[in-house]
């Protein structure tokens, strides 16, 4: 007779509530449409506080349980007092943080335990498109690379696949790799 052991899984991710989630969105499409918000303001010199904490969602405002504040600024390199990470490596941050979080769901979901993931997100730019010193150079980033070290209860084949699922499912990854609109107005 052979005896097999179930290994309970917990990567801190409540897949039942994501899954019931899911299907009361399928349901109910109209909630499904969110509204995400974030204030900037001004603080001096490059540096700007940013906030998040009210966003529309499910049909109706919501907030965080608190309000997020993110200060950005330019390093001292560009004649800045370097009070906050650069826009573009919070733009990194993002990818980052939301493909790990697809990961550690995915893995949840797929009953695979996680003992560590990280991701080292590089982003190469040309500053003379910036700067206004060759206007044929892009302004943003020419390329991203995300390196993930992952050690998990899974096979390299099985790891391979809750990143590929992350990246089909990830927000900031759609975000950065495909066009999107943007309108900009001053009231």
């Amino acid at each position: 007779m052979k005896m097999t052991t179930t290994m309970k899984v917990d990567n801190g991710v409540n897949v039942e509530a994501l899954l019931g989630a899911r299907q009361a969105l399928t349901d109910a499409p109209e909630a499904a449409r969110f509204m995400w918000r974030a204030t900037c303001n001004w603080v001096k010199g490059t540096h700007s506080r940013s906030t998040v904490e009210k966003f529309f969602g499910l049909g109706a405002e919501q907030s965080h349980k608190t309000e997020f504040k993110f200060d950005a600024d330019h390093p001292q390199i560009f004649a800045s007092e370097d009070n906050g990470a650069t826009p573009v490596e919070m733009v990194l941050v993002g990818l980052a943080s939301c493909l790990t979080a697809g990961i550690a769901a995915v893995a949840q979901n797929r009953k695979i335990q996680l003992r560590k993931v990280s991701a080292t997100v590089e982003a190469g730019m040309d500053l003379q498109g910036i700067l206004g010193i060759d206007s044929d150079v892009r302004n943003g980033f020419d390329g991203i690379k995300v390196i993930f070290h992952i050690d998990a209860d899974a096979s390299k084949d099985d790891i391979a696949a809750l990143v590929a699922q992350s990246q089909r499912r990830s927000a900031v990854f759609d975000i950065v790799t495909n066009p999107t609109n943007v309108t900009v107005e001053i009231r």
